[in-house]
């Protein structure tokens, strides 16, 4: 009897240690995503970010960002470790550039548009 209590409470234990690993992993997932929006007439071929301006990685956009359109942007988890603020600039179909600028990706709901 005491060793059937034992396990019921070890597998209870278990249970909400995995549930609250879940939703702490949903809500950090959720931390590292923001929406971007298209406001020029161009389509957004690539979406670069950079900690320092100098050395710029981008996102996985697909076949780019049509005028008018909105994506949700997730941060791949290999940036996890990496500064909260971050340089961003967009590049365009016809061969420009948007002006980066500085962003709290860190910030819930961060709304961005290009």
């Amino acid at each position: 009897m005491i060793f059937s209590s034992i396990r019921i409470g070890l597998t209870t234990i278990a249970l909400g240690m995995a549930a609250h690993g879940m939703i702490a992993t949903a809500a950090h997932a959720q931390e590292f995503s923001f929406t971007a929006t298209n406001t020029a007439s161009s389509a957004i071929t690539k979406v670069l970010v950079s900690e320092n301006k100098a050395d710029w990685g981008g996102f996985d956009i697909g076949e780019g960002i049509k005028p008018g359109a909105t994506v949700n942007l997730v941060w791949n988890q290999s940036t996890n470790g990496e500064k909260c603020e971050q340089w961003l600039k967009a590049a365009y179909a016809d061969g420009s550039e948007s002006e980066p600028a500085k962003f709290d990706f860190c910030e819930s709901g961060l709304e961005i548009d290009f």
